[in-house]
């Protein structure tokens, strides 16, 4: 847990609140080919031992030595279908601006909410005239983010803030459920991490603090090693004032039409939050914080893309089924965070990439009924 980590858990247990230790996809020792952790804390760097998973290291070597091919530096502009409604491949445009066609049996989209919503908004034709099975018209619809704050505590001993994997400690659901005695439903995650190295400590985040010039060295001298911080994902509400539509006067460097962004923060997100944010702030004060600075609702924070082409059973009140098969075209699938229904408060890696293994398993297990374009 770290020093920051017991520190704010025991101020939970004082308090009566929930914690838990957070998972990180981080080795604590070698596996399969790969390093251990040897506490470097540049984690969002990238990691010289290879010990924190990413799919060039977990997924793609092996993907490759099974014969699979990769092509990188490749735009995809279109999903072509035949005639009986199949999807028969995709067209992608290399830098150089040369066009080519990757035939396939079966179409896996994994572009993430913007993404494969652009996709099969672009892929339209006589027979799917408003985009690829987008039958429901959900396609793009219904676009989630986490609304997201920090709230950073600074004590006066070191927590050694610097040492160890930079990736949250601790966590705690203490406020995730809906209370009817709230004015807004749900709740949201919060993850404590240090606060890091020396860099992490002048980022634009840590709200209220002049990091540069005559306050500089002052700043890292009452700060280094000192913080800690609670990072709030509060859950999004799914709208469908929130989408993504194909942009009619802005386009990529390869002539791809880009995708526009509609999306507003909710009332019910914003008292979520404020809510949240002040819970934090009374955390980190029991845990003997002698000063706290918040940032709320961060505007560059939507990393967490959901919605767009939504899961479930009916054909007319979604994009895909619980196998994260096109209703419409039977041997496409979308295996990323726009299937969604709801965008919980929680990170949504885990769960994409659960759903993604579920849906390989079925699609080999179906593979004698999977129609395929002849």
């Amino acid at each position: 847990l770290g020093k920051a980590g017991r520190k704010v858990a025991q101020a939970h247990n004082d308090l009566g609140w929930h914690w838990w230790p957070e998972p990180n996809a981080i080795l604590s020792a070698p596996y399969d080919g790969r390093n251990p952790c040897v506490q470097r804390g540049v984690c969002t760097s990238g990691c010289g031992e290879g010990a924190k998973a990413s799919t060039d290291l977990t997924h793609w070597p092996k993907a490759i030595g099974a014969g699979a091919k990769l092509i990188t530096s490749a735009r995809v502009r279109k999903i072509t279908v035949n005639d009986q409604g199949l999807a028969t491949g995709a067209i992608w445009v290399d830098p150089e601006g040369r066009e080519f066609h990757q035939s396939a049996k079966v179409v896996i989209l994994a572009a993430n909410a913007i993404g494969t919503a652009r996709l099969l908004l672009l892929s339209n034709n006589s027979m799917f005239p408003n985009g690829l099975a987008n039958s429901s018209g959900l396609v793009g619809k219904r676009l989630m983010m986490h609304p997201f704050a920090v709230v950073t505590g600074w004590f006066d001993e070191s927590l050694e803030g610097w040492q160890g994997q930079f990736g949250a400690s601790i966590t705690s659901y203490q406020f995730y459920e809906t209370n009817p005695q709230h004015d807004f439903v749900r709740g949201a995650k919060w993850a404590l991490s240090p606060v890091g190295g020396p860099l992490n400590h002048v980022l634009p985040m840590r709200a209220g603090t002049e990091v540069w010039g005559e306050q500089h060295h002052e700043l890292m001298n009452r700060t280094f090693g000192k913080g800690a911080t609670w990072a709030i994902f509060g859950e999004d509400l799914p709208e469908e004032s929130n989408y993504i539509e194909l942009d009619e006067s802005l386009s990529d460097s390869s002539g791809i039409p880009s995708p526009k962004v509609h999306y507003k923060i909710s009332q019910n997100s914003k008292r979520l939050m404020g809510f949240q944010v002040e819970r934090a702030e009374e955390s980190l004060r029991a845990a003997g914080a002698s000063d706290v600075t918040t940032a709320n609702l961060l505007r560059y924070s939507g990393w967490h893309l959901m919605g767009t082409a939504k899961m479930g059973d009916d054909p007319a009140k979604s994009v895909v089924n619980r196998f994260q098969r096109s209703h419409d075209v039977e041997n496409l699938y979308i295996v990323d965070g726009s299937v969604f229904v709801t965008s919980s408060g929680v990170n949504p890696t885990a769960t994409i990439t659960a759903l993604a293994l579920r849906t390989a398993d079925n699609i080999v297990k179906s593979r004698s009924l999977q129609a395929v374009p002849s």
